[in-house]
């Protein structure tokens, strides 16, 4: 029994051994383990979506934006044709400017005793007084007549302008 035993023994120490083998064995192979995980793990660097999502988030977005673009451009092109009106206002304000300028250059002292001149010197010394401040009297009438003309046309323009700019917008 004792031969028995000793076999016993010796051959739970092989065992033992074995075992202290195979756990070493298995120690050194799975002692990288947490680094494999890691490296073995899956990325998803990219959502990959099927395409009809991608296509309804792509409209969801378009009808987002559209209102809001299309309000941009109105108010962009309201202010382009204000402007617009505001120059072509200012352009024929100049214009009426640079006519007043050239009609006063025109209208000289000089132009104006040549066209009077001869009645002027039939007259005696007081009646050429009496005709000249009468002759300069009609003439300042005649500029402001000329200046109000010119007012009530560059009024008509303007309002003229303002019919055409709320008939537009109705």
């Amino acid at each position: 029994m004792a031969d028995h035993l000793q076999a016993s023994v010796s051959s739970l120490g092989s065992s033992l051994q074995l075992l202290d083998s195979s756990i070493s064995t298995l120690d050194s192979g799975i002692s990288d383990f947490p680094r494999l995980c890691k490296v073995l793990q899956t990325t998803r660097h990219f959502e990959l979506l099927p395409e009809p999502t991608l296509r309804e988030a792509q409209q969801s977005l378009l009808d987002e934006i559209t209102p809001s673009i299309a309000h941009l451009l109105s108010l962009a092109s309201n202010h382009v044709e204000k402007l617009s009106r505001r120059e072509q206002g200012l352009r024929a304000k100049c214009e009426l400017q640079e006519g007043r300028m050239y009609s006063n250059e025109s209208r000289q002292p000089s132009r104006m005793r040549s066209a009077y001149g001869d009645r002027l010197q039939s007259g005696g010394a007081s009646g050429k007084a009496a005709k000249a401040a009468e002759l300069k009297r009609l003439m300042q009438k005649k500029e402001r007549l000329q200046y109000a003309v010119e007012r009530l046309e560059l009024q008509s323009t303007q309002r003229e302008r303002q019919l055409r700019k709320s008939m537009a917008f109705h």
